[in-house]
């Protein structure tokens, strides 16, 4: 450590207050400084005037939702920089610990955010690489003391930097660095690049993982990646874990070096089981936390459904509180079956997957991995014994039902008993407020208000409906922002019933579909 150069800044006397013992979470705040070389000002002897000494004014842009905030600006304002208007998150960790799964589940979630997001990976340029693909791309390419080799990675590394800086110009608002850098020396050379732009606020997001069983199934997981394709699986993870004993060498994990220097970071530890957060200083940043704190490996199953047929879907009128009409009530009925059938049928085929990967990599010359207890049966019963066994564990799971507060929908979810489920009727999950529109047809709002309809039908994400209470998509985004974050943090299977609105924006996040594909969703009565 000592040969590696510090970050270049100026530092001041007070920047370490006490942390808060005995909690996972640990958030200080110091002064914030710049992260720009020592100037003439800083020289013994230099005398400037004041005004010279008056540092440039920079405004944060603070909370910024969008569709929700509006920011006023003044011609003035217009000309000062925004210090935190763009957000450039630099990963860090060594291999398999989970790094690219974290930043496809952030980027998904900030782009239904509307914050647009994008991951710049260095390895998929190495793949992608001409040049490195005649070369030696083995454990020997990932050596520490292969100087040659790092030089290359080092400029990789810098070259994806570069794409992503020309992208967060064209108007991207965050950019992710995918890549281990996992020295102080590399995390340097990037840093160093990013002070040329006031304007991007960085954060180091670290993943850590000393859980065994974790680090041996992600291991395998690489065994089926671009960089092992048709080769021997044992011969394959060998390499790979030659790889990371490399990466190990030479590994240096955030921390005290970081906060000296008043750098933002994040560690994920064990994929959130504990979370440590330091000077988090910007609003996206704040988000970032705040969702990475939310979410587990744990496979369950969760469904989302209309509610059932409405004596309003009937007539073709929008909003209301009508009850569910015969036909909705058959679909209640229905949907109560199909549910306890699909809680057995999962839970079987879950088991049957595991058991299937167990068996690939025993016939692939592999170990197979340790399986988790279930009693007596799992260590005396027969291999039909056990297999139900398991099968029966998942399907008594706890299950949780939402619904909405409106009427329709929690009458669809009525048939489920609750000494079974756990039934809950959340307000969030409303359908979006049509205000001086409720209860009208739509071919009545063409004829009443045809600038109105005109004006939806030009763009449904950001419009708003008229009158008090009236939401636009946005709106109805970020009032079920808090359902998104707890279907992350939840271990639960779970079964939404709601409306076509709130689906469609709910489906966006879990499918990933683009903003201009979401508001256009399909969701048929009875979907």
């Amino acid at each position: 450590m000592s040969n590696i150069p510090a970050y270049s800044s100026i530092t001041t006397p007070d920047e370490h207050p006490p942390r808060r013992n005995g909690s996972p979470i640990i958030i200080n705040e110091p002064h914030e400084v710049e992260l720009a070389p020592r100037s003439l000002s800083h020289s013994p002897g230099f005398e400037a005037p004041i005004s010279s000494l008056r540092p440039e004014r920079k405004r944060t842009l603070g909370i910024d939702v969008p569709g929700a905030v509006h920011s006023i600006v003044t011609p003035k304002t217009k000309k000062e920089p925004h210090a935190d208007s763009k957000l450039v998150i630099i990963m860090v960790g060594l291999p398999a610990r989970g790094k690219s799964y974290i930043v496809k589940k952030l980027r998904r979630y900030l782009n239904w955010l509307q914050y647009e997001t994008k991951i710049f990976n260095v390895g998929n340029l190495r793949r992608n690489n001409r040049a490195m693909q005649r070369g030696d791309q083995t454990a020997k390419f990932f050596d520490p003391e292969n100087k040659e080799m790092k030089h290359i990675r080092d400029n990789m590394a810098l070259e994806v930097l570069e794409n992503l800086l020309e992208w967060l110009a064209q108007g991207g608002r965050v950019a992710i660095h995918d890549a281990t850098n996992s020295t102080v020396e590399r995390r340097i050379l990037l840093m160093n690049r990013l002070r040329d732009f006031p304007n991007i606020k960085v954060l180091l997001l670290e993943s850590l993982c000393n859980d065994p069983k974790i680090l041996e199934r992600n291991f395998r997981l690489k065994l089926l990646g671009p960089d092992y394709k048709d080769k021997p699986a044992a011969e394959a993870l060998a390499d790979f874990k030659s790889r990371v004993s490399n990466y190990e060498k030479a590994y240096e994990p955030i921390g005290d070096l970081e906060e000296a220097e008043n750098i933002a970071y994040c560690k994920i530890i064990n994929v959130g089981k504990k979370v440590i957060a330091y000077n988090i200083n910007c609003y996206l940043s704040g988000q970032c936390v705040f969702y990475l704190m939310n979410f587990n490996l744990e496979a369950r199953q969760i469904f989302l459904t209309r509610h059932g047929e409405s004596l309003d879907n009937i007539t073709g009128r929008i909003g209301g509180d009508a009850q569910l009409s015969p036909r909705g009530k058959r679909y209640a009925r229905a949907l109560e079956k199909f549910i306890k059938e699909q809680r057995v049928r999962f839970a079987f085929d879950l088991v049957r997957r595991r058991q299937d990967q167990e068996s690939e990599w025993v016939s692939r010359g592999l170990e197979p991995l340790e399986e988790e207890d279930h009693g007596e049966i799992e260590s005396s019963g027969t291999p039909e014994q056990v297999f139900k066994a398991r099968a029966e564990n998942i399907t008594n799971r706890q299950f949780t039902v939402w619904t909405s507060m409106l009427r329709r929908a929690m009458e669809t979810g009525a048939a489920f008993d609750p000494d079974e489920y756990d039934i809950k009727h959340i307000r969030f999950l409303n359908e979006i407020n049509a205000a001086g529109c409720e209860g009208m047809t739509y071919p009545e709002i063409k004829e009443k208000y045809p600038k109105e309809y005109a004006s939806r039908q030009e763009n449904k994400l950001f419009y708003r409906y008229p009158g008090i209470g009236g939401e636009s998509y946005l709106d109805v985004i970020h009032r079920t922002q808090t359902m998104i974050v707890e279907l992350e943090r939840m271990r639960e299977s779970c079964l939404i019933i709601t409306h076509r609105v709130v689906m469609r924006i709910l489906l966006g996040y879990l499918l990933d579909w683009a903003r201009e594909q979401m508001p256009h969703m399909d969701i048929p009565m009875h979907t």
